[in-house]
């Protein structure tokens, strides 16, 4: 019987071999606004000018995609899963958005 082969963390790139702890993820960030601010009209007003930005900007649709729907999976290391854990955790205090 084969054994498992090792792995690599999506964070910091080191091999994980297949005696040692790794964490498997799912991260979805998904883009919401709950209202349109657009001055003065009305709702037709309001989507049309979006339409006119996404014509009018040469970006990619999959970049486009991405600022609404980005999606991974993927296995990161004990010393990376700290640092995932630290990040995402919410702030003591007043700490600001950033």
């Amino acid at each position: 019987m084969a054994s498992p082969s090792p792995k690599t963390c999506a964070s910091c790139g080191r091999r994980i071999a297949p005696s040692e702890l790794y964490y498997r993820f799912t991260l979805i960030l998904q883009g919401e606004q709950d209202v349109l601010d657009t001055p003065g009209g009305g709702q037709g007003d309001e989507l049309a000018s979006i339409l006119r930005q996404l014509e009018a900007d040469p970006k990619d649709p999959r970049e486009w995609e991405e600022q609404v729907h980005w999606e991974r999976t993927g296995v990161i290391c004990t010393a990376c899963r700290a640092v995932v854990m630290r990040t995402l955790a919410p702030p003591s205090g007043d700490a600001g958005p950033h």
